[in-house]
């Protein structure tokens, strides 16, 4: 079901999702947290799916904040608040609200948004592209307990994570670091069975992932080993490389879904490691609000 509101503001949405709400037969007790999604109107469509897919997991209040930006310099100033509100099947497992902002209502976002918060729910944002600089300083930002961003989506990522170092707070986190959880079991597995030291490493990847990176720099804080950097035609991490005393350990995925696991002395293995979709990782970051003290180190580690 889905309700159109224009020239609205946040009681009249309320109302609405109330409305929809009963038309459906949707209980609100079973949505675990509000998820905030600030986007713009080009993203806004693969935003809104991914968030959808992720709430089956995680039943939410879905918050979808795209600022609009009007053509002539009078409707610039014009405030005005759109809403589209949407539950029962077309919201997921939850309720999803596109509110669209004009003029000085896209500068004062936070206060349509707090109102439409669900009470005693943890709250987290979500920014598909162009996050702020300081997410926890940020209006929305400081609303939520845990603030995604996603270096992959910016023009220059490698500078990104420099800037995320820089402004790093409890609670903050990027899909570049959570596009390496299937990565870095698979390196603890191999690192647990094959029981040696670690002398060297090398991460290969298409250039300028952050993934990449944040890998490399995991593994220099984590083993105290130089990492090389190399650069391959991708698509992402293609290839980890540890050396040891007893030879090479390396994890090829070329491409495709699955990878292959060589390590001294044992026979090679082919195993799953299938590139995520975003709905999966929006739904594994959602299983954890604390912070994520691992991803800090590796943010934070100098090369």
């Amino acid at each position: 079901m889905k309700i159109d509101l224009t020239d609205t503001n946040s009681s009249k949405i309320n109302k609405a999702i109330l409305q929809g709400r009963r038309a459906v037969g949707t209980p609100a007790v079973g949505m675990v947290l509000t998820l905030v999604v600030v986007t713009d109107e080009e993203n806004a469509y693969d935003s809104v799916r991914a968030a959808n897919e992720a709430s089956r997991e995680h039943p939410s209040r879905t918050l979808v904040v795209i600022k609009r930006h009007a053509r002539s310099p009078r409707a610039r100033n014009e405030p005005r608040l759109d809403a589209e509100v949407r539950v029962g099947t077309d919201a997921g497992a939850g309720e999803t609200v596109l509110l669209r902002l004009h003029g000085e209502v896209a500068r004062r976002a936070d206060s349509v948004v707090l109102p439409l918060l669900l009470p005693d729910a943890p709250v987290v944002v979500w920014w598909p592209v162009d996050a702020p600089d300081v997410p926890s300083r940020d209006p929305l930002g400081a609303l939520a307990q845990r603030r995604i961003t996603d270096a992959y989506a910016v023009e220059d990522p490698i500078g990104a994570l420099a800037t995320r170092a820089a402004a790093y707070a409890p609670g903050d986190t990027d899909l570049a670091w959570t596009r390496l959880t299937p990565w870095r079991s698979l390196l603890a597995a191999a690192l647990d069975q094959a029981r040696t030291t670690v002398t060297s490493a090398a991460v290969e990847s298409e250039a300028e992932n952050p993934s990449a990176e944040l890998l490399a720099r995991w593994f220099e804080q984590r083993l105290d080993v130089p990492v090389e950097r190399v650069v391959t035609d991708g698509p992402v991490v293609t290839a980890v490389r540890m050396g040891t005393p007893d030879g090479e350990i390396r994890i090829d995925r070329p491409e495709g879904p699955v990878a292959h696991l060589a390590i001294p002395g044992q026979p090679s293995r082919v195993m799953a490691l299938k590139v995520r979709t975003t709905a999966e990782l929006i739904a594994e970051e959602l299983r954890r609000l604390d912070p994520d003290e691992a991803y800090e180190s590796a943010l934070r580690h100098t090369p």
